[in-house]
This record gives structure tokens, sequence and C-alpha cells, in this order.
């Protein structure tokens, strides 16, 4: 198979289940893992280019570079060609924390500037492989992760979000008593990549091409999907990948569910924002503040020395504060029965209107 294996050496281990960087306060090269996974670099005038084919500026992940890298995006848009989005989330949490919220504010950006359907698959099946959870809590956790998802605003006359336990259990027949192994096989051997997982959205049409928002450690599934697609008679995915929303911690990890500490959470309240950045969160600052004064640290003001660590955390935290009681209004609005209609297997009234 021509993809290659996961990028996991003594130096850094990025892989789908876990990412870390050598030694205390390192960084991932991404440098390496495009390197490693073949992906190109979304350079100033790829970015330059969706601006110019969506007709609005691009949005600030593109602008900062926290959407980096890409496979293949562009070019049959640019020739008149019509394609769909697929994102997804492995609901293991009650609730999402700002690196999980990432590629959902993205993909509401493309779905608004490309005017695209788009596919949102919650694995509650493959939670069962890695957490000591029951089924019945999988699928009570991607219930209520929906809710979180829906309130990044998605257009629901564009948007069909699924369950792995629901649909499959649609397609294929499963039941709560099969063993697990059923289950996971047929996401494996039918990615939603693939348009014919959806012949309700997608009737007429055997050949419309895959866009998948994601972090670059998902990069491994795709290259999976990539290199059988053409055996299938199917058009590759295509991708856009971004850097990782570090640990509170540093660069050396993400943020992760396993490690409240570690992440703001859209459930926090400011006072909880407020102590985890003052405890936990590492600004690259100098130990005191005449080293501070002298040396500076990593950030425009900061580095130069004319602002203290205080001042920064002070500032994060009015920011993220007020990020996240936007989304809790929004996801307040979301009810059962809005979740229900996102999930209901229909046409797309609006696909690409």
């Amino acid at each position: 198979m021509a993809a290659g294996p996961p990028c996991k050496d003594v130096e850094q281990v990025v892989t789908p289940w876990e990412v870390s960087a050598p030694g205390e306060g390192g960084t991932i090269d991404y440098d390496k893992l495009m390197d490693r996974f073949g992906c190109n670099r979304l350079d100033a005038a790829l970015v330059d280019r969706i601006a110019r084919l969506t007709s609005r500026p691009p949005h600030r992940f593109l602008r900062r570079g926290i959407f980096f890298a890409h496979r293949r995006i562009l070019d049959l848009y640019e020739a008149g060609e019509k394609f769909y989005l697929y994102t997804g989330r492995g609901p293991s949490s009650e609730a999402l924390h700002l690196g999980h919220l990432i590629p959902f504010v993205f993909t509401k950006y493309l779905q608004d500037a490309f005017k695209v359907p788009l596919v949102i698959q919650l694995t509650d099946d493959e939670k069962i492989l890695w957490k000591n959870l029951t089924i019945a809590e999988c699928k009570r956790l991607a219930h209520e992760n929906a809710k979180d998802i829906m309130a990044c605003g998605f257009d629901i006359e564009r948007t069909f979000i699924i369950t792995d336990f629901s649909y499959l259990k649609g397609i294929f027949g499963i039941s709560p008593e099969d063993q697990i192994g059923k289950v996971s096989f047929p996401p494996v051997q039918a990615a939603p990549s693939f348009l014919s997982s959806f012949p309700h959205l997608f009737p007429d049409n055997d050949q419309l091409p895959c866009l998948i928002p994601c972090a670059i450690d998902q990069d491994p599934y795709f290259r999976m999907t990539r290199d059988v697609a053409p055996k299938l008679g199917f058009q590759k995915p295509s991708l856009i990948e971004s850097r990782f929303f570090p640990a509170l911690q540093g660069e050396s990890t993400k943020m992760s569910a396993s490690d409240p500490n570690s992440a703001i959470y859209v459930t926090d309240n400011s006072k909880q924002i407020k102590a985890k950045v003052n405890k936990y969160a590492f600004s690259g600052g100098q130990d005191t503040v005449e080293l501070h004064r002298e040396l500076g640290a990593n950030l425009d003001e900061y580095k130069a020395g004319r602002m203290l660590t205080g001042e920064v955390k002070q500032r994060l935290i009015e920011v993220l504060s007020e990020l996240v009681a936007r989304h809790q209004r929004a996801r307040a609005q979301a009810t059962e029965e809005m979740v229900d209609a996102f999930m209901a297997i229909r046409p797309l009234p609006n696909m690409f209107g």
C-alpha cells in the first residue's frame, strides 16, 4: 500500500491516538510531519486562491497558518465541479474542548464559503474500543456532542449528522448484541469519504469528490482511503489539515479530554477558565520580572518585554470567556428535536444553493 506509517519515532509521536513532542517543553515539527505523510504546504498563493474563488476574505485560521497542509484542494472546484465536506468527532467526553471546536469552526466557514453539503460523523462505536464506556453511554455522549457541534451554526438544509451505531444499524442490520468486530469493520471499509455511503444524499452522482477538514493526526486514515479509492472507482478525497491546539501546559502535546487540566471546555464558566489559565497555562515568560523585561519571551509585545505574563493571561481569560459564553448561548438553543432533524436520513434540499 502506498500509504506510509504513522509518524512515530524517538523525536515525536503523532498517531490518531497519541500526540507528543520530545523532551520537556518540546514542540511538534510540522515540516517533518508533512514530509513523512506526503502532504503539501498550504501557502499564501493557495490562501489567495481560496479568497478569489469564494469572493470572501480567507478565514483567520488560514491567515494564521493553523490550517497549514493539504492534499489536492481547489483544482476540481476551480474547474466548475462540486464537492461535499466530511468531518467528524469521537465522542468520549460530555462536552467539546477548544481543540475539538477548531475543525468545526473552520468547517462552518467552508460550508458557507463554498455553499456545499456536509456530513458529520460521530464515531460512538470507536470509543467502545479505546474507552471504558458502555454502548448506552457512547450513544448518549454522541447525542450531547451533536448539540455542541450544531451550536457552531451549521445549515440544516446542507448538513447531515450521523452516529455510527444508529447509521450502521440501519444499513447493515447490526444490533447491540452483535460482537464489536461487526461494528468496527464496516466503517473502515465504507468510509464516509465515499459518497456511496449516502445514497439518500447523492442518488444520481457516483463521482462527487469529498473535502475533509481535520487535524493532521487523522491523516493516516485518509492516506489509506486515497490509496484504495481509484481501485473502487471513486475520486480520491481531498484534505485540508490543521496544527494541533496545544494543551495549556505548552506545545509538547495537544488538548486532551483525558486530562481536564490541559483543556478549556465549552462548558467551563468564567471562573473555571480564569483558574485554569492562571494555574496551568504555560506562558514562555522569563523566571523573573527583571529577566523578562531584559530578555522578553515569544510573542510581539510580550516578546519585546512590554507586557508581563499576568497581563497576557488576563487578556487570554477575557477572550476565552467571551468565546465560550457565546458558544454556550448558541448551544442552549439546540433542542432534542433539532438533533433529530440534523440526524434524520433525508435529502438535503439546498445542498448547493
